[in-house]
Order: C-alpha cells, then structure tokens, then sequence
C-alpha cells in the first residue's frame, strides 16, 4: 500500500524541483526527504527517481504516479474541505496572488466590498505576481486563491490538482496615437487590421511572459514578426510611449492606466480576448470564506468587464 504522505513528499518534488528546495519548503532535512522518497521507490516497485547531473529526476513511472497523485489528493483536499466547512466558525485566511493590472483594478473592489460585512469577511493578504509564478505559489501551498490570466491565441493549462473559476473576459486593443491611426487612415474607435501596421515600430511586454507572446502570435497571424523598439513588463510604460508616439501597442483593456492619455484605443478585426480566472487547490473553493472571495471576485469581474 503507497503511503499518502510519500505520495505528497513527490508531488511537492515535482513542485520545487530540488530536494533541497523541496526540504526547505517542508522544513525537513534533505536526508530525510531522501529517505522518504527511498521508501516510496520501495512501496511503488519501480524506479521513481534518476540521476541527471547533480540533480534528481522524475522517471516515466515518477510522472505517472505524481499525476495519480494529484488526483488523490485533491480527493482527500474535497474531503478535508467539507470536514473544515462544517467546523468553520471563524474568518478564515484567504491568501491571492494575483497578476499585476487585476491587482490594480479588481482587488480594491474586493477590499471594499468585503469590508462592508466586517463580521463574515476573512482575513485577506494578496500578493502580486504574474501567473505562473502564482499558480506555483498556489500548488506549494503558499497561496490560496491565484487569479491569471490567459489569452485565445495562448491558453493555459489547468494544472493537476486544482480547479479553474472564470471571473471575466476583457477584449485586448491595439493602442496607437491619434496622429498615427490618422496616418494610416484609422478612425476613432474602428477596428484595426494589425496587417496595417507590419512596418510600424512595436512596443512589447517582457520576453517572459504570456503578454510578448500574445504580441508575438497576434502579429504573426496577420503575417509579419513585429519590430521591437521598447519591451516593458509595465503596460502604464508601454501607453506613455504609444501616447508618445514611439510605436503601437497591443494592450488588454484592464492593463490600461487610469489616465492613458493621448492615445487612440482599437478593437481588431480579428478579436483577441484575455480571460480573467481564480484557481483553488480541489476540493478548496467549497470553504465559506474562499468561496466568499470567489463570489466577490465573480462580482467585481462582471462589472469590470
């Protein structure tokens, strides 16, 4: 019989990637994990693990036990929910971690909101960083709710273990200065053909993220690979610059500053939609104070979009 708490121990190595990352996270000694993980081997009856340099790796029978893992603990985590949802009689701590412009723009309203039921609100903490990053800090634990983002051109898998909650979708536009569209003949407000702009100079997220590689397949799509003259993680940066007149930007709608300046703002012709979801640990969503969140979120989502 496979011990739970092994199956976990090489679901969190999967997590941290390291031994030592994954010992410092569980606060054990490497040994230990090292040990632990032996017993698992000898309880499975194959080899999990493999050397790869100086590190260990998972072998193919490693990966397909961690998946069953996954969705054997998520069981026990719907279980041990329940359990908790029943003994519930306090606020609760909800941890988000959540990218930047939903940060700016929805968790204001979530603060708001819940703070009107002062009684039945949990206790909040959020934390901003992009998606990947925090669905990371969501599957170690370290978070309870990650709200990402992911584009049509460039979905994003739902990780094992977890459930995916849709809050909202929000139309992503072509950001250029009013005497630019005027030289390509594009009136306020219609709708751009980004094929038009093959030759312009092109402002972009940073490389590392899902943001460049929206730009990157959007442009591609209409059949050129854009010219970068600016990259910048920060799409308030990349506005002033568009209002500059330093080149043309493709910018979801909630990214945009409050104040974007002198800037003309295009849906295209070929739409491209950035969708806005909360994912929990399985089984988490059905606590009352993260399921407080969530409804909140939903609400908010709604009339942000």
């Amino acid at each position: 019989m496979l011990d739970v708490r092994h199956l976990r121990l090489l679901r969190d190595l999967r997590v941290h990637g390291t031994v030592t990352a994954t010992a410092d996270a569980l606060h054990l000694s490497g040994p230990a994990v090292s040990q632990q993980l032996a017993a698992l081997e000898r309880e499975a009856g194959v080899p999990l693990l493999e050397r790869h340099g100086r590190t260990l790796r998972l072998t193919a029978a490693g990966r397909l036990l961690v998946d069953h893992a996954e969705v054997i603990l998520g069981h026990l985590a719907t279980v041990d929910a329940d359990l908790r949802a029943l003994r519930c009689g306090g606020r609760g701590l909800a941890r988000v971690a959540v990218f930047p412009s939903a940060a700016r723009v929805l968790m204001p309203r979530v603060w708001r909101a819940l703070a009107r039921d002062d009684a039945a609100s949990p206790d909040l903490r959020i934390a901003e960083c992009e998606p990947g990053p925090a669905t990371e800090s969501l599957r170690a634990g370290d978070a309870d709710l990650a709200v990402v983002h992911a584009y049509s051109l460039v979905p994003r898998d739902l990780p094992n273990g977890c459930e995916r909650h849709h809050l909202m979708d929000e139309p992503v536009l072509l950001a250029v200065s009013p005497d630019r569209a005027a030289r390509h003949g594009l009136a306020p407000g219609q709708d751009a053909d980004l094929a038009v702009f093959a030759e312009d100079d092109w402002l972009l997220p940073g490389p590392d993220t899902s943001c460049h590689e929206l730009g990157m397949r959007a442009c591609g799509a209409a059949g050129f690979v854009p010219h970068p003259v600016a990259v910048a993680s920060d799409f308030s940066v990349l506005t002033a610059l568009v209002a500059a007149d330093a080149g043309v930007a493709l910018i979801p709608r909630m990214a945009l500053p409050a104040d974007v300046g002198d800037v003309s703002l295009h849906p295209l012709d070929r739409p491209v939609t950035r969708t806005v979801s909360a994912l929990t640990r399985t089984g988490d969503a059905r606590l009352p104070h993260l399921r407080l969140v969530l409804d909140t979120l939903r609400r908010v989502g709604t009339e942000a979009g």
